[in-house]
């Protein structure tokens, strides 16, 4: 039904309920009610009838506007997303592919056991990685199926194992509505992080993810059996740094332990007693 013709049913319901009354007052029931009696059947049936049909008219006009307004926002953020992409390709992305050419003619003065300019030209590639990941993100229109961030994660985790050969083994048991939707942001952006790190150091093509309620929260636990590394000594990358500023910005709780050949990161949100 559309919104016009929901506008004039409206309109007509009202006077076609009075006028098929009256019909039927003045041709069968005449004889049997009084005048005074069939004015106040009248209100009362008018009444009745009005409430019952524009009742549901007036929900489906305010479906169609929630809908046109829902529809309206989702644009905006579409073109938001592709604005904020453009601004990032033209931009960052360019200056940074200019400077990692720069980086790369500097190699010839660096042998390639010198730590400062490898440390230089790992973190330069990883920034660009980044950089080309958040663009790609932003310009991939989700279809309206895949809007939840449930569905969203999963894509990600397809995503992940198609290109890298890569097994990821979930296990979520936490729903859309037991985060709010920065902390949905936050734990996508530290899930990823944790992943992409798997995939590039762990030595490894499994990675073990499972997230669960607590009695104050929830908790989510991401293991490798790979090469591990010593988490006692500081490392040359900006995964865990990335993993520990966002877990320190939303009060979460973020342990890492590894031993040769496992490795866990665990990030809990106790919330309150």
């Amino acid at each position: 039904m559309t919104y016009r013709q929901i506008k004039w049913l409206i309109l007509l319901i009202p006077t076609i309920s009075v006028g098929l009354w009256e019909y039927v007052r003045h041709t069968v029931l005449l004889p049997y009610i009084s005048m005074n009696t069939g004015n106040w059947l009248s209100a009362i049936i008018v009444f009745l009838v009005t409430l019952y049909f524009l009742n549901i008219l007036f929900g489906r006009l305010e479906r169609m506007q929630q809908e046109l307004q829902r529809e309206r926002s989702e644009k905006a953020v579409l073109e938001e997303r592709e604005k904020i992409a453009k601004e990032l390709h033209d931009g960052i992305a360019q200056s940074l592919f200019f400077l990692s050419v720069q980086v790369n003619k500097l190699g010839s003065a660096f042998s390639k056991d010198d730590k400062s300019y490898n440390k230089l030209k790992k973190t330069l590639q990883h920034i660009h990685d980044d950089t080309r990941s958040a663009i790609q993100n932003l310009r991939n229109v989700p279809a309206r199926a895949d809007i939840s961030w449930t569905r969203s994660l999963n894509a990600f985790f397809n995503e992940m194992e198609t290109q890298h050969d890569f097994k990821i083994h979930r296990e979520w048991r936490l729903q859309d509505d037991d985060l709010t939707s920065k902390e949905k942001i936050e734990l996508f952006a530290c899930v990823r992080e944790a992943i992409i790190n798997v995939i590039k150091h762990a030595n490894t093509n499994e990675v073990w993810l499972n997230m669960k309620k607590t009695s104050k929260g929830w908790v989510c636990t991401i293991v490798d059996k790979g090469s591990g590394f010593d988490s006692q000594e500081p490392t040359d990358g900006f995964g865990l740094k990335i993993l520990q500023d966002r877990a320190y910005s939303m009060d979460w709780q973020l342990k890492v332990t590894s031993t040769a050949g496992k490795t866990t990161i665990m990030i809990e949100k106790e919330g309150s007693a």
